[in-house]
């Protein structure tokens, strides 16, 4: 490593990172790199492309009078250095949320640090028992999913999971009649797919919670948080210097930098800004929604939102574009770090939406 002394490594979890090498793993995700879809890679949707595990299924909303059509997929990481490590991603999709044919439930937790996969799937079950147990979900659905998050976040602290430098991200996605409510905690992503004129555009319905993006670096620093690159930790650049490139900055829990500034657990970075509050975001659905996609960072580090909204509008079959998606991003990792991350997706496609529809609860 470069002839650098190193404390603890964890050169295996992308997300938690004490190495002081300049290997590959700590090389910059930067999603410009890949932009637009290459059929070279991903194959066109003639061509039947579903891996082992790919689902289906198909619920209707009755109140805005539309049926969505939906597939996940979750492929777990290749990291040669320990090979078996489980997959730390886990997602949910649960229809007739709370027994309400107008309620569905999307999410992706993307867990890290070395409890993260009991830290993903402690979450999700949590987080949808708590939501689905909340009589005011409907009607006040904001304020019960940022309850719900602060209820799960301590639920986690006060469990037998280690989450003291271990934890998860959560991006969901509530339909609620024609209306979605996204609640984000992290880097994972959530887009839709939007026709404008004869192509469909992507719509960012999350922001991701990097320290590179400026609120919540400046949100961390008012916590007394560090958001520094490797570079700058170890004095080869100023600590002052705020223009990134190449190297993502990230925020530093002693000599461990973490990529991310919101998530769920991670108890020791508390004291430095980390918070496990959610970020949302409310979209009217309209004739113009063509799908939405629900992701872990394991497909958005290499691929824009752009690229991924191309290839789900290049197939039919939503269980064709999350194999092939899966197949892209797996195929880029290992291209720019010889190694990939857990990649998991949900792909929601929205069918027969009529105009005007209410949002009046149905049971």
């Amino acid at each position: 490593m470069a002839g650098v002394h190193v404390v603890k490594c964890f050169c295996h979890y992308k997300k938690w990172c004490s190495c002081r090498c300049h290997c590959s793993t700590h090389a910059a995700a930067d999603p410009s790199r890949v932009h637009e879809y290459d059929p070279t890679i991903a194959p066109p949707h003639r061509v039947r492309h579903v891996l082992s595990g790919a689902s289906l299924g198909s619920s209707a909303v009755p109140c805005a009078g539309l049926r969505l059509q939906y597939s996940s997929l979750t492929q777990r990481g290749y990291y040669p250095g320990t090979p078996d490590r489980a997959n730390q991603d886990s997602f949910c999709v649960k229809t007739q949320f709370q027994g309400n044919p107008d309620l569905h439930f999307f999410g992706v937790f993307d867990g890290h640090g070395d409890f993260g996969a009991q830290c993903s799937e402690f979450v999700r079950d949590r987080l949808t028992d708590i939501l689905g147990g909340g009589p005011r979900l409907w009607e006040n659905t904001v304020e019960a999913y940022r309850s719900a998050f602060a209820s799960t976040n301590m639920a986690l602290h006060d469990s037998e999971i280690d989450d003291s430098s271990s934890g998860t991200t959560a991006i969901t996605v509530l339909v609620r009649g024609d209306t979605l409510v996204v609640a984000n905690v992290g880097d994972s992503r959530a887009v839709a797919g939007v026709w404008d004129g004869d192509r469909v555009v992507a719509e960012d319905l999350s922001s991701d919670h990097k320290p590179r993006r400026e609120d919540e670096g400046e949100r961390v620093r008012q916590c007394g948080g560090r958001v520094l690159t490797i570079k700058q930790v170890l004095g080869m650049e100023d600590p002052d210097a705020r223009s990134w490139s190449d190297e993502p900055p990230r925020l530093w829990v002693g000599n461990i930098g973490l990529a991310f500034t919101r998530s769920v657990g991670d108890s020791d970075a508390e004291s430095v800004g980390l918070i496990a509050v959610p970020e949302l975001k409310v979209a009217k659905l309209t004739a113009n929604h063509s799908f939405f996609v629900v992701a872990s960072d394991g497909v958005f580090d290499f691929l824009s939102s752009q690229a991924v909204v191309d290839m789900v509008s290049s197939f039919v079959d939503p269980r064709d574009a999350c194999s092939a998606i899966v197949a892209r991003s797996y195929k880029s990792w290992l291209r720019y770090a010889r190694r990939t991350d857990d990649i998991t997706i949900i792909i929601v496609q929205i069918k027969d939406l009529a105009e005007g529809c209410s949002n009046a609860q149905r049971r």
